[in-house]
């Protein structure tokens, strides 16, 4: 929301345009710089320190998850180590476009079986819930 309000107050953009990813960057860069002229320095930093810290969470959940289903041992987190550090290089050499559509599929993928456990123990959600609320009541 704070990146759309900059876009539009600085008259970088009118409403219901549509941009490429690539674009959606650029702009915001340049919005940014018309009011503060070395703030695309500092949304470099700030950018390369969130795609940093996401790739190490993502890495760490990810790593959790294969060793819940494959098990802990030192070949299975080399293999995946591996494995994830193959998917960087690639999604540093593809386009963001390609990075958003397959990261936006692999949640969808995450999604699916998240929402059939939640509606199988409803009944489980639903109890838990009601003893937290009583809980707080207190």
């Amino acid at each position: 929301m704070m990146t759309a309000l900059v876009l539009i107050i600085t008259g970088q953009i009118v409403p219901g345009t549509i941009l490429s990813d690539e674009e959606g960057v650029l702009l915001t860069a340049t919005a940014l710089e018309s009011g503060v002229s070395w703030f695309p320095y500092l949304l470099s930093i700030a950018v390369i320190l969130f795609a940093f810290s996401s790739m190490i969470s993502w890495s760490y959940y990810g790593y959790q998850t294969w060793s819940y289903l494959f098990g802990r041992s030192k070949k299975r987190e080399y293999i995946y180590k591996f494995i994830f550090c193959i998917f960087t290089v690639l999604g540093a050499a593809i386009t963001l476009g390609s990075v958003t559509l397959f990261s936006d599929a692999m949640i969808f993928a995450m999604l699916v079986p998240n929402m059939i456990g939640l509606f199988l123990l409803r009944k489980k959600v639903k109890q838990e819930l009601s003893t937290y609320l009583k809980m707080i009541k207190r």
